[in-house]
C-alpha cells in the first residue's frame, strides 16, 4: 500500500508540475502574441507598437520643426564673398624671406544671411561682409545674384546688403524678448559651405555678454543656444517655432572652432533697430543718455546701501546732458525701461544705444527705497560724447573717469565725479608733482572734471600761456592742491 500510494502521489506531482508548465507557457505565449501581430501590422501599415499618444506628440513636434524649417528656408541666403589682402604693410625682410609677394592677394569667405524686407534687405553679419570688394547672394530656389552692402555696423556686428530680385519672401520678425529659455528654436545657414542647413536646439540663455565684438568694445546681449553653429552659419537666422525671426547666429565658444553645443545670436531688439536706420539713412545713428552705467552686483549693493539686488546702478551724470536734465543722480537704480524690467547695466546701455536721438524712454528708478518714475529724451551718441567716458594718459599718469567700480577698487564710497589715477609713469612729470596711483584728481583750474579730454584740453591751455595748473586731488580723506607744469 505504501508503495502504491508512493506511486500515486509522485504521478499527482508531476501532472499538477505539468500543468504549472502548461500554464505559464501559454500566458507567455499569449502575452507575446499581440507583441508579434501588433510589429505585423506595423509592418503593414497598421497599427503602431509604440503608445500612440506619445507618438502622436513626437510626430507633432516632428511636424512643427518640419514646417519651420518649410517656411523659412526662402528668406535663408548663402552669401560668398572675395576681399583683397593687403600685404604692403608688411616689413619688407618678412616678405622676401617667406616669398611673399607685396601686391594684395584675393581672399575669399563665406556666411550666411536672412531677408527681412521683401524689397530685397538682408541683414547678416558685419564680419561676414567686412571688406569685401565682391558680394554674391545664392537663395534657396538656385537663384544667383551680386549684392551690394547698404550699411555696417561693427558695434553690434550687423551689416544689411540689398539684392534686386522679384518674388521674394521676407521672414517675419518676432520677440527676443520675450522668448524664454528652454524655449525650442531653429538655426539655418551655410555651416562649412552646406547650404540650407537646419540645426535645432533650445535657448540655453540670456543677456549673455562676451566681450567677443569691437574688441569687447561692442553692444552685446546675446541669446545662447545649443542649436548647432558651425563655420558659415554667422549671419543666419535664428528663429522660434512660429517660424519668427528671433536672432542672428554670430558666434560659437569652442575650443576646435566647431560646434560644441554653445552659440551666440544678436537678439532682434538690437538688429531691428539697426537694420531701420540703416535702410532710412545709411548708417546707425545711437541714442546718448549721459551717464555711467554699471550692474548692480552684491557688491555694490554693499558698498553703496542700495535698496535692490538687480538693475542698472546709476554711477555718474554728466551735466548738461540726458541724464541730469531727466533727473537722475549718482546711486540711482534703474529697475524698469519702458515698463519692462531692466536686469542691469548693459541692458540700459544697450537699450539706449539702439534707440535714435530724440526718442522718450520711460525710466523706473530706486532711489534708496524711494520709487521714481523719470523721463530721459535721449541725445545723439557722438565721439564727443563718448569720450566723455574714456581713459588717457596726462604727463605720465594714466587716468579713467570715475565708476562704482574703479571707486570701490580704490577704497572710496559715493564718488560722483572726477579722474582716478591707475598709473604712473616712472619719472613723469605726474611723478614729479607727486601724484599717486588711486588719487582722485577731481578738478582743474577751478573747474570739476568730468573726462580725460576735458583735463588735457585745459592742460593745452595751460601750456599755451605758459602757466602751470593747479589741480585738486583726493587722497584717502584728505585733499590737496599740486602742481602740474
Amino acid at each position: 500500500m505504501t508503495g502504491r500510494y508512493r506511486r500515486i502521489r509522485l504521478t499527482a506531482f508531476w501532472m499538477a508540475l505539468c500543468g504549472i508548465v502548461t500554464t505559464v507557457a501559454i500566458n507567455s505565449i499569449s502575452n507575446l502574441l499581440p507583441i508579434v501581430f501588433a510589429q505585423e501590422a506595423a509592418d503593414a501599415g497598421r497599427t503602431p507598437i509604440v503608445n500612440e499618444q506619445f507618438l502622436a506628440q513626437a510626430e507633432g513636434l516632428s511636424r512643427a520643426f518640419r514646417n519651420v524649417a518649410e517656411a523659412i528656408r526662402p528668406s535663408v541666403v548663402s552669401i560668398s564673398t572675395r576681399q583683397m589682402s593687403d600685404r604692403a604693410g608688411m616689413p619688407r625682410s618678412y616678405r622676401e624671406y617667406f616669398g611673399i609677394p607685396s601686391e594684395p592677394e584675393a581672399t575669399s569667405g563665406m556666411g550666411s544671411g536672412v531677408i527681412v524686407r521683401p524689397e530685397g534687405y538682408i541683414l547678416t553679419n558685419n564680419h561676414v561682409v567686412e571688406g569685401a570688394v565682391e558680394l554674391n547672394v545664392e537663395l534657396a530656389d538656385g537663384r544667383k545674384v551680386r549684392g551690394e552692402i547698404v550699411g555696417t555696423d561693427p558695434q553690434t556686428d550687423l551689416a544689411v546688403i540689398k539684392i534686386e530680385l522679384p518674388g521674394l519672401k521676407a521672414a517675419p520678425i518676432g520677440s527676443s524678448d520675450e522668448i524664454q529659455v528652454g524655449d525650442w528654436v531653429v538655426a539655418i545657414g551655410s555651416p562649412f559651405g552646406l547650404d540650407q542647413t537646419v540645426t535645432s536646439g533650445i535657448i540655453s540663455g540670456k543677456n549673455r555678454r562676451q566681450g567677443i565684438i569691437a574688441d569687447g568694445n561692442g553692444l552685446e546681449d546675446f541669446l545662447q543656444t545649443d542649436a548647432a553653429i558651425n563655420p558659415g552659419n554667422s549671419g543666419g537666422p535664428l528663429v522660434n517655432l512660429r517660424g519668427e525671426l528671433v536672432g542672428i547666429n554670430t558666434a560659437i565658444l569652442s575650443r576646435s572652432g566647431a560646434s560644441a553645443g554653445i552659440g551666440f545670436a544678436i537678439p532682434v531688439s538690437i538688429a531691428e533697430p539697426v537694420l531701420s536706420s540703416i535702410v532710412e539713412t545709411g548708417e546707425v545713428r545711437r541714442g546718448f543718455l549721459g551717464a555711467q552705467v554699471v550692474d548692480v552686483t552684491p557688491a555694490t549693493a554693499e558698498a553703496y546701501d542700495l535698496k535692490v539686488s538687480q538693475g542698472a546702478l546709476i554711477g555718474g551724470v554728466l551735466e548738461g546732458n540726458p541724464a541730469a536734465k531727466a533727473g537722475l543722480q549718482p546711486g540711482d537704480v534703474v529697475t524698469k525701461i519702458d515698463g519692462k524690467p531692466c536686469r542691469g547695466g548693459s541692458q540700459l546701455v544697450n537699450t539706449v544705444a539702439v534707440r535714435r536721438p530724440g526718442t522718450a524712454v520711460e525710466l523706473e528708478v530706486n532711489r534708496f527705497g524711494e520709487i521714481l518714475n523719470l523721463t530721459v529724451n535721449l541725445q545723439e551718441r557722438t565721439d564727443a560724447a563718448m569720450a566723455l567716458f574714456r581713459s588717457g594718459e596726462i604727463f605720465g599718469a594714466t587716468v579713467v573717469p570715475v565708476t562704482p567700480q574703479s571707486a570701490q577698487k580704490y577704497g572710496y564710497r559715493g564718488l560722483s565725479g572726477g579722474l582716478i589715477v591707475t598709473e604712473i609713469e616712472a619719472g613723469s612729470m605726474a611723478e614729479q608733482a607727486d601724484l599717486q596711483v588711486g588719487d582722485v584728481i577731481e578738478g582743474a583750474g577751478g573747474i570739476q572734471l568730468e573726462s580725460v579730454d576735458q583735463l588735457r584740453e585745459m592742460v593745452a591751455q595751460a601750456n599755451r600761456i605758459g602757466r602751470p595748473i593747479r589741480i585738486v586731488v583726493r587722497r584717502g580723506n584728505s585733499r590737496m592742491l599740486l602742481m602740474l607744469r
